[in-house]
């Protein structure tokens, strides 16, 4: 495969976006970011900009002269994942890297997400499929488990108030769970590109930390410099929320659910890698200690 130099952001200025994007940046290759016709986007200087409706004809002559591209944009635009797909391979690309920057195919979650993980699934297996009769297009997905620096100060039903410097911790607080941080989702990107054969065609694991929540509440102390209140709840009582919820058509069944699963105690499904099996060393993703990363949340 020859070298990937141009490369197309789907989705540059949102949240996994933008660190993606500067970590192009810095390791040189050129960014254009691929956005909609209305959007009020801004892009740092370096950024190429292209406007274009998300069909495939205009999306295929806004990928001309593309090495490859990356989709990570928001739910929102999940539906036009497949014209996205399709223009890639039009416009000759190399690689497409889907949007995934989740728990990956084979995660087993609670019943109530299979309808959302099926139309995931369908445009991750239209790629697969163009990729098998087209050699020159190959594709790739991130598999990261939970954002957590960018998670933790945004979603307080993971536990910790980051402002009043108080914790909720479920059960034991012990439950294992795997983390990648922003500046590991950005730089698991450029490690693709960087080696392109070896992550063609297939899902790549990476962790910026294996941790827990008695080991986050402890790194919160150490970096504030002060004991955080602590009040102690259950997982079964966010799952019965969360299903009663998704029952009765109410929002928060989603967030509720996904905490669940994060520190349901003895299961461990949330390690999407070891540190024997992830594809960290190939990648250039490193590990993060626990203050590390609550630092980095906190500011």
């Amino acid at each position: 495969m020859t070298a990937i130099q141009k490369i197309a952001v789907f989705g540059a200025a949102g949240n996994f976006g933008v660190p993606i994007t500067d970590a192009l940046l810095s390791a040189g290759y050129q960014v254009t970011a691929i956005s909609r016709l209305e959007s009020a986007s801004t892009f740092p200087p370096a950024v190429s900009v292209i406007k274009s409706d998300y069909t495939v004809d205009n999306l295929t002559k806004a990928l001309n002269g593309q090495d490859a591209a990356v989709c990570v944009v928001g739910p929102g635009a999940m539906s036009s994942h497949m014209a996205m797909i399709d223009a890639s391979l039009a416009a000759g690309l190399k690689r497409f890297i889907i949007n995934d920057f989740g728990w990956g195919p084979d995660f087993e979650g609670e019943p109530e997400f299979q309808e959302i993980k099926q139309r995931r699934l369908v445009a991750w297996d239209h790629a697969m499929k163009l990729a098998s009769s087209n050699p020159t297009f190959t594709w790739t997905g991130i598999t990261i488990g939970n954002p957590i620096d960018w998670a933790l100060p945004r979603f307080g039903l993971m536990g910790f108030n980051l402002k009043q410097h108080s914790a909720v911790i479920y059960d034991q607080g012990s439950e294992d769970f795997t983390g990648t941080t922003l500046e590991g989702i950005g730089q698991a990107v450029v490690g693709i590109f960087q080696n392109p054969e070896a992550t063609a065609n297939r899902f790549v694991k990476v962790r910026s930390i294996q941790t827990c929540q008695k080991q986050l509440l402890e790194a919160f102390q150490k970096a504030t410099g002060k004991d955080w209140e602590v009040r102690n709840s259950t997982t079964a009582e966010l799952a019965e929320s969360g299903r009663r919820k998704h029952k009765a058509g109410t929002a928060g069944w989603v967030l509720d659910l996904l905490v669940f699963q994060l520190f349901e105690p003895g299961k461990g499904r949330c390690i999407v890698a070891t540190s024997q099996d992830s594809d960290n060393t190939l990648l250039g993703v490193r590990e993060e200690t626990p203050l590390e990363v609550v630092s980095k949340a906190l500011n």
